[in-house]
C-alpha cells in the first residue's frame, strides 16, 4: 500500500492492476525495485513461482501499464509491447518466471520506435539477436538451481540488470516520458489531454508524437487507463457505488464506465466486485 495525492492509501501499483482472483493459490511473487542507477528505466522486478494442478489453469489479467516488459520464464523468453486491452498469461504445470516492468522511456532505448511492439511480442533472441538468447540462458542456469529461493531470483535479476546496463543512460524524451506518465498515473484530477500539455509545456501534436513513438499509445489511453485501474481498486471496497465511482472518475454517467470496463476487463464491475464480497 502507499498513500495517493490526498494522502489516503491505496495499493500497490501492481496490485491495482491485477485482476485477481482472491482464491487462487497457484503462485507466489516476489517484487522488488533496481539498484539506484537504473532507477530511470526499470520499475521493478517481478518473479513468480507456480505449481497449478495437471489439467487445471490459473489465468493472470492485468490491465497493463504504459510500459513494455521482459519475461524470461523456464519455457520462453520475450520482450512485450505494451498491450492496450486486457493482458493475459495462462499459468499451467509447475514453472517460474523472472520479470522486468521497464519506466515508460525505456522502450525507447530497447528497441527504438515502441509504437512497433503495441500488442506484440517475439523472443528476445528475434528482437536482440544473440545477447537477447545469451541473457535468457544466463538467467535460466542461475533459476534452474532452486527457483523458489529468493536469493536465487535476486542473483537471476543480477544478471539483467547488468545486461540493461548496457542501454544506459536515459535520454531527454524518456525522462519526459516518464514524469508524464508519472504524474497521469498519480494525479486523478487529470482528466483531459489540454491539461497534460499545460503541465508539460507541449502542444497537443507534439504530445501525440511524443506518445506514439516512446509508448505506442495515445495520451488520451494513458488517462483512460488510469481511471479503469483506479476502478479496479475501488471495487474491492464493499461499500462502493457504481454510480459514485463513475462521478469521481469523471465519467458522464454510470452506463459509460460500465460499458468501458466490460470492454477492456471482459467483466462488469459488479461481476468483478463480487469476488471480493
Amino acid at each position: 500500500m502507499k498513500p495517493d495525492k490526498s494522502g489516503s492509501m491505496r495499493l500497490d501499483d501492481v496490485e491495482r492492476a491485477h485482476l485477481v482472483d482472491p482464491a487462487d493459490a497457484s503462485h507466489r511473487i516476489g517484487r522488488w525495485g533496481p539498484n539506484p542507477d537504473l532507477g530511470e528505466m526499470v520499475r521493478r522486478f517481478w518473479v513468480p513461482v507456480w505449481s497449478v494442478s495437471p489439467g487445471a489453469e490459473a489465468p493472470q489479467r492485468v490491465l497493463q501499464y504504459p510500459v513494455c516488459l521482459l519475461v524470461i520464464s523456464n519455457t520462453y523468453a520475450r520482450f512485450y509491447g505494451v498491450v492496450t486491452g486486457l493482458s493475459e498469461t495462462v499459468l499451467t504445470g509447475d514453472g517460474w518466471a523472472v520479470g522486468v516492468m521497464f519506466t515508460p522511456g525505456a522502450g525507447g532505448l530497447l528497441v527504438g520506435d515502441v509504437a512497433r511492439w503495441t500488442d506484440r511480442s517475439d523472443e528476445l533472441s528475434v528482437v536482440f539477436g544473440e545477447p537477447g538468447a545469451n541473457l535468457a540462458r544466463s538467467v535460466r542456469a542461475v533459476m534452474e538451481r532452486a527457483p523458489e529461493d529468493e536469493d536465487t531470483q535476486r542473483a537471476a535479476t543480477d544478471i539483467v540488470e547488468n545486461w540493461l546496463r548496457g542501454y544506459l543512460p536515459m535520454d531527454e524524451d524518456g525522462r519526459l516520458i516518464n514524469a508524464i506518465v508519472d504524474w497521469v498515473e498519480n494525479d486523478s484530477t487529470v482528466v483531459a489531454v489540454a491539461q497534460i500539455c499545460e503541465r508539460f509545456h507541449v502542444t497537443e501534436r507534439s504530445l501525440q508524437r511524443l506518445t506514439r513513438r516512446r509508448l505506442g499509445l495515445t495520451p488520451k489511453w494513458l488517462i483512460q487507463r488510469r481511471r479503469l485501474q483506479e476502478a479496479a481498486e475501488r471495487l474491492r471496497e464493499p461499500d462502493e457505488t457504481l454510480a459514485d465511482l463513475a462521478a469521481e472518475l469523471s465519467y458522464a454517467d454510470e452506463a459509460h464506465f460500465v460499458r468501458d470496463f466490460k470492454a477492456v476487463t471482459g467483466m462488469t464491475p459488479r461481476e468483478f466486485s463480487s469476488r471480493f464480497a
